[in-house]
C-alpha cells in the first residue's frame, strides 16, 4: 500500500493501518525512511506517559485504569506495552494483554505489545519510532508500559514526557526505591495496591527517600506520591491530576520542549550508531581484534582505524 494512504488511514483511527506502520518499524523495513518523513510534520502533539516499576506492582492494571480515565475525558489513547522476549521464539511472553481486554473493542484506543528482543533498559529498540507512529496517528495520550525488569529500567525516562514509578507494599520497595536509578527518574510516584497493609509505611519511606535527594532549586518540581488501588479504580483521578499538574509545570517552565529535544537527539544518535554498526565490515573487525588479542595493536588505535574506515 502507498505510504501516504497508509498514514492517512492511521490518522482516521484505523487500527490496521497503525499496526502496519508499527510492523514496518519493528522489522526495520526499507520503507521506514519514507514513513518517518511523512510522519514528521504530524508529530509532537501526544502527551507521552511512561509507567515503570518492579514486576507485580500493577503496571498493566494501572495502565488500563488510566486508559479508562482518559477515554472518559474524550481523549484518544495509544498504549505501547513492552514485554520480555522468549529466548526461544523471540516473541513477547505476555502479548495477549489480558488485563487490557476491556479496551480491545474501543476504536479510540490502540494497544500494541512489543517484545524487547534482548534490548536492555525496559524498552524495545523500536519503541521511539512506535511512539512517533501513535503520535502521528492522532493519539492525544501515549502510555508506555515498560517490561518490569527492576532497578536498571530507567530508559523510559528518556522517551516519556512524564515518568510514573509504581511501587506496592510488602515487596521491599522501600529499600528498592532508595537505590540509584529508579528513585531519580520518577516525576510521579504511585503506591499501588494501597488497600494492603503497609501502604502508608511504603509512602512514608518513599517520601523520606525523596527528601534525602539533592537540594532542589526554588520552583523545582517535587514528585508527588499518589496512593491507588488500580484494580478498583481508586485514586486514578488523583493520579490523572498529578500527571496534568506535571505537564502544566513543564509547559510553564519550558521543560517539556527541552525533554522532547533531548528525546529527538537520543533517537538521532541511536539511528546514526546503528547505521555505522551496519557499515562495519566483519572481516575488518575480526582482523583488528586479532591484532589487539596478540598485543600487536592497542584497542584505542584499533577503534580509530575502524572509525576511519566507516567514515571515510
Amino acid at each position: 500500500m502507498d505510504i501516504g494512504t497508509l498514514v492517512e488511514q492511521a490518522r482516521e483511527g484505523r487500527p490496521r493501518a497503525v499496526a502496519r506502520l508499527i510492523s514496518l518499524v519493528e522489522r526495520a523495513d526499507p520503507q521506514l525512511r519514507e514513513v518517518m518523513a511523512v510522519l514528521a510534520p504530524l508529530t509532537g502533539n501526544a502527551y507521552v506517559v511512561g509507567l515503570t516499576g518492579s514486576p507485580g506492582v500493577g503496571k498493566s492494571t494501572s495502565t488500563s485504569a488510566l486508559v479508562r480515565a482518559y477515554r472518559q475525558a474524550g481523549k484518544r489513547v495509544g498504549v505501547l506495552a513492552v514485554d520480555p522476549s522468549s529466548p526461544f521464539s523471540g516473541g513477547a511472553l505476555l502479548g495477549d494483554r489480558v488485563r487490557m481486554q476491556d479496551h480491545a473493542t474501543d476504536p479510540g484506543v490502540y494497544i500494541r505489545s512489543m517484545a524487547t528482543r534482548g534490548h536492555l533498559g525496559g524498552l524495545a529498540w523500536a519503541a521511539p519510532q512506535a511512539i512517533r507512529v501513535m503520535d502521528a496517528a492522532g493519539c492525544d495520550v501515549v502510555l508506555v508500559e515498560t517490561v518490569g525488569v527492576g532497578q536498571s529500567e530507567v530508559e523510559v525516562a528518556a522517551q516519556a514526557d512524564t515518568t510514573v514509578v509504581l511501587l506496592a507494599p510488602g515487596m521491599g520497595d522501600g529499600i528498592q526505591a532508595a537505590k540509584a536509578g529508579i528513585l531519580e527518574i520518577g516525576d510521579v510516584y504511585v503506591v499501588n495496591k494501597a488497600d494492603r497493609d503497609g501502604a502508608d509505611a511504603t509512602a512514608r519511606e518513599l517520601n523520606h527517600m525523596l527528601g534525602l535527594g539533592e537540594a532542589r532549586e526554588a520552583g523545582a518540581w517535587r514528585p508527588p506520591i499518589v496512593k491507588t488501588v488500580a484494580a478498583k479504580g481508586e485514586g486514578v483521578d488523583e493520579l490523572i491530576a498529578a500527571l496534568e499538574k506535571h505537564r502544566g509545570w513543564m509547559d510553564e517552565h519550558g521543560h517539556l520542549a527541552v525533554r522532547r529535544r533531548r528525546r529527538a537527539a537520543q533517537e538521532i544518535q541511536t539511528l546514526a550508531i546503528t547505521t555505522l554498526r551496519h557499515r562495519v565490515a566483519q572481516n575488518q573487525l575480526d582482523a583488528l581484534a586479532e591484532r589487539v588479542a596478540c598485543g600487536e595493536l592497542d584497542p584505542y588505535t584499533a577503534a580509530d582505524h575502524l572509525v576511519a574506515a566507516v567514515t571515510a
